[in-house]
């Protein structure tokens, strides 16, 4: 039974309760033991928090032995965004991948198997599936998260992931709504803009939000970006045109809404974390995710007090802040009944994520190509990760070549002299050239000239969304650079 700290009052409960921090360590620290105690509700979980499945259980039953009903939440996409797997690399593959093999029933049972490893860590809460409609191919955040450019495509497998997702007893949190498909600035660093008008978004961004909303999606992520066609002074995340008018009124979500990390640039360099956070709750967010940057007491009692001086100061409607902290406890008490009921789910079905990375290839082979048998070598040309992706989590075919050809040796390589960098440090070896997003990239595209120029063998294994023609007499698109999807790949280098 969860116990309040005697001495907190309801309005300050309320204010902690809205807050959804993160912390750093393996273990919890007391002050967020001690928050816990006096009515915060949720907790972030990174990277930083994750050692191995069973330090996370361990963790996350510390975190219930303070307060059982706790909403855990962790951003785990499969594919490119892993934190279950952040040192080693996602057994899923991510969401291109999946729509890229369009098999709806494939895309359920691939977020039911990740489901389900979340629930047996304690997990409740994931912020994910991202429905947006990878509609800018130039797009530096979204790319392989988004299911395709196809706003039926994203719709439908959007659905199929809540679905699977939910139905192991983790709560989904679709993202970022409005739709952050058609952007060219990360919202990590700037505001992103969207300038279309009014009917394309009905038609297009907002399509795969109406079919989490009708699949059922416990929690809807607000995005920090300026829609002028929505309101044209505010992101949607402090935007009460987009958040009450829009997401609660015209399409009628009645589940928690939950703003995208406060910490943020775009949020924080143009309104201040504190701020924002009031504009974010007055606007129709229920909840704020701050910590994947600040990840201390102080930012939490910051945030509380920031909250409560709101309220007593009018800004802040008092019913807005019970009503939040309300959806809350609501989503607690369904994690609580989902988690009991899905004790008799379907069994684990380890393999279903290297089922989909196989059948998520686009393999073009030149007539007479043959298996790799000797061990080659591979430059990775590495561009600068996004901090969604985080630089922590390895990716490429080496590691899973290195299995199949033992020998295998690799180099990472970025800028002008790439191409010739990576001749120089392959000798005689075989070259397998690994990219990501070369249509991005002119400097890799560049690269890859050079590689072909003087070694017309070279093997291109495209990790991103494949958008330049291919070419080489093997080429590979695998949809996403997890793990699992560099396996996928190895294998058919290999003929294994």
């Amino acid at each position: 039974m969860t116990t309040i700290a005697s001495g907190t009052d309801t309005l300050t409960r309320d204010a902690l309760t809205v807050l959804q921090p993160g912390f750093t360590g393996t273990t919890a620290p007391d002050w967020l033991l001690r928050r816990l105690g006096e009515g915060l509700s949720s907790v972030g979980l990174f990277g930083r928090n994750i050692a191995s499945p069973e330090q996370l259980a361990t963790l996350t039953a510390q975190l219930r032995a303070e307060r059982e009903d706790v909403l855990v939440a962790v951003d785990e996409e499969g594919g490119d965004v892993t934190r279950l797997e952040v040192r080693t690399g996602s057994s899923f593959p991510g969401n291109h991948a999946l729509g890229a093999v369009d098999d709806v029933e494939l895309t359920e049972a691939v977020a039911r198997e990740l489901g389900r490893r979340l629930a047996e860590c304690g997990v409740n809460l994931n912020w994910a599936p991202s429905a947006d409609v990878n509609s800018n191919p130039g797009n530096p955040v979204i790319g392989v998260r988004s299911f395709g450019a196809s706003t039926d495509l994203a719709a439908r497998h959007t659905a199929a992931y809540v679905t699977g997702l939910q139905s192991a007893g983790v709560a989904a949190c679709t993202k970022h709504f409005p739709g952050h498909g058609d952007t060219a600035v990360d919202s990590h660093h700037a505001m992103p803009r969207i300038d279309v008008g009014g009917e394309v978004l009905q038609a297009r961004e907002l399509a795969p939000f109406r079919a989490a909303i009708a699949a059922g999606s416990k929690a809807v992520m607000s995005a920090h970006i300026l829609v002028p066609a929505l309101d044209p002074e505010l992101p949607a995340t402090l935007s009460r045109r987009v958040l009450t008018d829009l997401l609660r009124g015209e399409l009628g979500y009645e589940g928690l809404i939950v703003t995208d990390g406060m910490e943020m640039r775009a949020i924080a360099d143009n309104y201040g974390i504190r701020r924002g956070s009031v504009l974010a709750v007055a606007a129709g967010a229920d909840a704020i995710c701050v910590g994947g940057g600040l990840a201390d007491d102080e930012t939490v009692t910051g945030l509380r007090d920031t909250l409560v001086a709101a309220v007593r100061s009018g800004e802040l409607p008092e019913e807005r802040l019970a009503d939040a902290a309300e959806r809350v406890r609501a989503l607690a008490r369904w994690t609580a009944a989902a988690g009991n009921r899905a004790g008799a789910r379907d069994a684990a079905d380890p393999e279903v994520g290297l089922r989909a990375a196989r059948r998520a290839l686009r393999v073009t082979a030149a007539d007479g190509f043959t298996p790799l048998t000797e061990p080659p070598y591979v430059a990775a040309f590495t561009p600068v990760a996004n901090i969604a992706v985080g630089d922590e989590t390895p990716w490429g075919v080496a590691a899973e070549l290195g299995r199949l050809l033992p020998g295998t040796r690799t180099g990472s390589f970025a800028g002008e002299d790439a191409g010739r960098a990576a001749l120089q440090e392959a000798g005689t070896r075989r070259v397998v050239a690994v990219v990501r997003d070369e249509h991005r990239h002119p400097w890799m595209a560049a690269a890859l000239d050079t590689l072909l120029a003087a070694r017309p063998d070279t093997v291109i294994i495209e990790m991103g969304v494949p958008q330049a023609p291919p070419r080489g007499p093997l080429h590979i698109a695998t949809h996403g650079a997890a793990r699992v999807c560099g396996r996928a790949a190895a294998e058919i280098l290999t003929g294994a």
